[in-house]
């Protein structure tokens, strides 16, 4: 979701033809109150806290890494107490058979791991996304990062998952999907 800050009813901005899939753009933790036991799956890609005056390259030139004031790190507790609140919220808009794909990289992924544990998520995959055209690493101090993790979660124990096994095997080349995925990273404008 997309972050912008208001006291409205949460709008869509795209539905599907099929309507099967809806797009809402708003805080999180302001959008999804309003909804509840209405999703089959939410797709989140929270912040990585990455906002801290680091560098990186983007289309062969140095760039800055700094997103906004929302993605900046307010130390392990307040990465905890953010990543609880929007996780409560988002368990509460699931179906009881929904289930809750994140994205995350290692500043933020093992705090989302650690929340869906504590509120009795059952963890189904970490899925790595292995990007085929990272970033170099121009520091030479460390490895490149060239992977994000998804973390595929359901909201009960009790409760089986809506998953489409056949339509993965399919758009996989007949073969059962794996939790390695590779593809290219996506540009900022996309």
């Amino acid at each position: 979701m997309v972050i912008a800050h208001s006291n409205e009813i949460a709008r869509p901005i795209f539905k599907s033809t099929d309507e099967l899939f809806t797009l809402y753009q708003g805080d999180c933790n302001e959008v999804l109150p309003q909804f509840e036991n209405q999703f089959d799956l939410i797709f989140a890609d929270p912040p990585y806290f990455l906002s801290n005056d680091g560098l990186s390259i983007q289309s062969g030139k140095i760039a800055s890494v700094n997103k906004g004031d929302w993605d900046k790190e307010n130390g392990i507790n307040g990465i905890d107490e953010f990543n609880h609140q929007w996780i409560n919220n988002a368990k509460k808009a699931l179906k009881n058979t929904g289930s809750l794909l994140i994205s995350g990289t290692y500043h933020n992924i093992f705090s989302l791991g650690r929340i869906l544990q504590k509120l009795d998520f059952k963890i189904l995959n970490l899925i790595t996304w292995q990007k085929t055209n990272p970033p170099p690493n121009f520091s030479c101090r460390y490895l490149t990062h060239s992977a994000e993790q998804i973390i595929w979660a359901r909201k009960s124990r009790k409760h089986k998952h809506v998953f489409n096994y056949e339509v993965l095997k399919k758009i996989n080349n007949d073969k059962q999907m794996r939790d390695v995925w590779s593809f290219p990273a996506i540009a900022p404008w996309e």
